[in-house]
């Protein structure tokens, strides 16, 4: 495995402390839950729009609290508001003393918070910061960073193809996903001057509601009739975005002649990846994410508190927020096999079929 993969991703030391004296509304809420039995809930977004919920996150966090001897429960609301709304309801009578959640839009997550909060649950926003929220930690990527590494393969991509003023058409995350906003600020720092310079040509630059990839293939599909077939680069914001891009420049016979950028080195977009119709991803160390916020829930759950060393600014309360922003890591062809030896995915998943003979290729034993 190729040294500093997880290195750069690992966080901070964190000092545990007791909850007596702290004198903020940490102290309050732990407290208030302290007589009940710890049991963690934790809300996951959806199973549609990338396979690490269900594959990958749910699977670290369930691994951490049962090691630590700790009730959890782990849903999925499946992409439905009123169903998160229902869960965090069931979740909060049903005794937790810790909620995490992956918001589907700051409204929602908020007024669950809030619910949880009042009843004094202890919270982590997971992932995704709920604006105007009142988590009590924000456990995630550097995500403005993960959108730098993106727009920087897309560079690297479209230079290695001697691409002149290509045209690059953006496929964003969903506009209600704080997320998706930050990789986008990170791939414009990247490309806006390129643009300015004249070395790239700006495209069309849309929005996916709900990460939903199959209305990002319906958006791509008028993007490239709209331009008449003249986009040379597409900056997809994860890998989900990137497949409905790639399957319809295969309709179109442009696969792998149209650098394709992605994220979470989902099996799917490493296969992409080595038959050359998406030239690269970002990998994030899921297991290192699911870790630390089920070391922050437990640590809540027995009534103490984590000292993070970062904290985050929402930039819609202007609130400080105690955070824990992990390292992510660009992968390209020759880094395939660096995701697989971490255990993220298996070689089965990525090297069935027609890609056994591409994994060989790429070093992939």
């Amino acid at each position: 495995m190729r040294k500093g993969l997880l290195a750069s991703a690992t966080v901070g030391l964190l000092v545990v402390t007791g909850v007596a004296g702290c004198g903020d509304q940490f102290a309050s809420d732990s407290q208030a839950g302290g007589a009940r039995k710890p049991k963690v809930g934790v809300i996951l977004p959806d199973s549609r729009t990338s396979a690490r919920w269900e594959g990958a996150d749910r699977r670290f966090l369930e691994e951490a609290f049962d090691a630590a001897g700790i009730d959890s429960d782990i849903q999925n609301a499946q992409g439905d508001k009123s169903q998160f709304s229902n869960i965090a309801e069931q979740m909060i009578t049903n005794g937790a003393t810790v909620l995490m959640i992956v918001n589907l839009d700051s409204g929602t997550g908020k007024a669950v918070l809030e619910k949880a909060r009042s009843q004094g649950i202890a919270t982590i926003d997971y992932d995704r910061l709920t604006l105007g929220g009142s988590a009590q930690y924000y456990v995630s990527f550097d995500n403005e960073a993960v959108g730098k590494l993106q727009g920087q393969g897309l560079s690297r991509c479209l230079t290695e193809k001697g691409a002149g003023k290509p045209v690059v058409a953006y496929l964003n995350g969903s506009p209600t996903d704080n997320n998706a906003t930050l990789f986008k600020k990170g791939y414009d720092s990247i490309l806006k001057p390129r643009f300015a310079a004249g070395e790239f040509t700006k495209g069309p630059d849309q929005w996916v509601p709900d990460w939903n990839n199959a209305q990002a293939g319906v958006i791509f599909e008028q993007m490239l009739t709209q331009t008449e077939g003249r986009i040379d680069g597409v900056l997809a914001a994860n890998d989900g975005l990137a497949n409905a891009a790639i399957s319809v420049l295969k309709k179109n016979k442009l696969n792998g002649r149209i650098p394709v950028t992605g994220q979470d080195a989902t099996a799917q977009g490493l296969r992409h990846i080595l038959a050359g119709d998406q030239c690269m991803t970002v990998y994030k160390a899921i297991k290192e994410e699911a870790t630390a916020a089920a070391d922050l829930a437990i640590a809540l759950a027995n009534g103490q508190r984590k000292e993070t060393g970062q904290k985050v600014r929402d930039p819609e309360s202007g609130r400080e927020v105690d955070a824990l922003l992990l390292t992510p890591q660009a992968i390209y062809r020759d880094d395939v096999k660096d995701v697989i030896a971490d255990g993220f995915v298996t070689r089965d998943e990525v090297c069935t079929g027609e890609y056994a003979k591409l994994c060989a290729a790429a070093g992939i034993s």
